[in-house]
C-alpha cells in the first residue's frame, strides 16, 4: 500500500505515464516551438498533432472531427454550451432549463442567463438523487431554447436517464446540453445514438492532463464564441491552442476506448462488494443516492461526525477523499447537491465522497474504512 491512499478521482485522475510520454516532445525541444496557426513546418506539425487528438476524441464520443472544439476544461466547454446557444438564439427563444444538481459550471452560467432576463427553470431530483423523466415534460416548451443536463452526478455518482430530454428536446426544438465530464471515464458516450446537441468533457478525468476538455457542437448547431480574438477551433473559441495538453488528451481517450470496460467493471466489484461492506459496518453511516450510480462513486455521512473534521483527520492520515461542502471564506457552505434532496443545511455539509480509480487496491479500500472507523470513534467519545 503507498504511503498515500487516493480516493478522490472524481476531482482528478493521476496522469498515465502513456499519455505524459505522448506529451513531452510538445512540452520541450524543437516541436515544442510551433503554433498550430503558423504555416511552416513547425506549425505544421503541432496542427497534424491537434488533428490526431480531435480524431481521437471525437471516436471517443461517437462523433465527427470537426465537432470537437477543444477548450481550457470541462467548466469552459460548460460555459460555452449554455453563454454560446443563449448568445446565438435567434428565434426568440428565452427559457433555458436545467437541473438542481448541476455542476456550477452550468448552474452559474444559468445564472448570467438570469441576470440578462433569460426564464432559467430549475428541476428538483428525487430523493434517490435521480431527475423524474416526468419533470421535463411539465417544463419544456416550445420557448425553450436550451437543456442542461449532467449524464453522472460528481458527488453522488447518480447517472440520469436522459431519453425524456431527449425526447422533449426533439418535439420541442430545443437544444440538448448534457454535462459528461463524470461519466465519460465509465459509462460509453455515443453522442449520435443518444440524440446529444452538446456535450462538455475533460481530460484530467480520464488519466489525462489537467487543463484542457472540449465541447462536443453536433453540425449546424449555433455557437457564439465567449473568448474571442482569433479563428482557432473554427472559430468557436480563440487563443492559441494548448498542444501538449491536447496530445494528451488525444492519448487519453484512445486509452480508455482500450480499457474502460474492464476498468469499470473492477473499480464497480471494489465498490459495491468490498468498500460499501466494510462502510456499513460502520454504526450511524448513512450512504447517499441510490439505483442507478457510477461504478467508482460513493458519498456518505456519519452521525454525530462533522464532514470536515473526518476529512481533516483522513488527510492527517495520508488518505486524499473530499466532500461536496465548498469552503468560503473560512466557513463551510453545504453541498448543493445534497441540499436538493433535501437535506438539512447541517447535513449537507456533512457529506463524504470515497472516489475509486483505475490503480485503487483493496488494500486502500481497507486502510482507509479502518481509518474513518478510527476516526469516527475518536471524535464521538471526545
Amino acid at each position: 500500500m503507498a504511503s498515500t491512499v487516493y480516493l478522490d478521482h472524481a476531482a482528478s485522475t493521476p496522469l498515465d505515464p502513456e499519455v505524459l510520454e505522448a506529451m513531452l516532445p510538445w512540452l520541450a525541444g524543437s516541436a515544442s516551438a510551433g503554433n498550430p496557426s503558423s504555416i511552416h513546418s513547425s506549425g505544421r506539425a503541432a496542427r497534424a498533432a491537434i488533428d490526431l487528438a480531435r480524431e481521437s476524441v471525437a471516436e471517443l464520443l461517437g462523433a465527427d472531427f470537426s465537432e470537437i472544439t477543444f477548450t481550457s476544461g470541462g467548466t469552459e466547454a460548460d460555459n460555452l454550451a449554455v453563454l454560446g446557444v443563449a448568445a446565438a438564439e435567434n428565434r426568440g427563444r428565452r427559457r433555458a432549463v436545467t437541473t438542481a444538481i448541476e455542476h456550477h459550471a452550468v448552474l452559474h452560467a444559468m445564472h448570467r442567463l438570469t441576470d440578462r432576463g433569460w426564464d432559467v427553470v430549475t428541476i428538483a431530483p428525487d430523493e434517490t438523487g435521480h431527475i423524474p423523466e416526468s419533470a421535463w415534460q411539465r417544463v419544456v416548451d416550445n420557448q425553450t431554447a436550451l437543456i442542461a443536463c449532467m449524464h453522472a452526478n460528481n458527488e453522488l455518482g447518480t447517472v440520469q436517464q436522459l431519453q425524456a430530454a431527449t425526447a422533449v428536446a426533439a418535439t420541442t426544438g430545443a437544444l440538448l446540453h448534457v454535462d459528461a465530464v463524470q461519466s465519460l471515464p465509465w459509462l460509453k458516450v455515443d453522442v449520435r445514438l443518444q440524440g446529444f446537441d452538446l456535450c462538455a468533457v475533460s481530460a484530467h478525468k480520464i488519466y489525462g492532463p489537467k487543463g484542457v476538455g472540449a465541447l462536443y457542437v453536433r453540425q449546424g448547431t449555433a455557437v457564439a464564441p465567449q473568448i474571442v480574438g482569433g479563428s482557432q477551433e473554427r472559430e468557436k473559441r480563440a487563443g492559441t491552442e494548448n498542444v501538449a495538453g491536447i496530445v494528451g488528451f488525444g492519448m487519453a481517450a484512445r486509452l480508455l476506448q482500450a480499457r474502460r470496460d474492464s476498468d469499470a467493471a473492477r473499480v464497480r466489484e471494489l465498490r459495491m462488494g468490498h468498500l460499501e461492506t466494510l462502510l456499513q459496518e460502520i454504526p450511524g453511516l448513512h450512504i447517499h443516492g441510490s439505483g442507478d450510480l457510477l461504478p467508482n462513486i460513493l458519498n456518505f455521512a456519519i452521525d454525530g461526525v462533522e464532514g470536515p473534521t473526518l476529512l481533516m483527520n483522513l488527510d492527517r492520515a495520508g488518505i486524499c477523499a473530499s466532500s461536496g461542502a465548498a469552503c468560503s471564506s473560512g466557513s463551510i457552505e453545504p453541498s448543493h447537491v445534497l441540499r436538493a434532496l433535501g437535506f438539512s443545511a447541517t447535513e449537507a455539509a456533512s457529506g463524504v465522497r470515497l472516489s475509486l480509480g483505475r490503480t485503487t487496491t483493496t488494500d486502500d479500500i481497507d486502510h482507509a474504512c479502518t481509518m474513518i472507523r478510527e476516526i469516527a470513534n475518536r471524535v464521538r467519545s471526545a
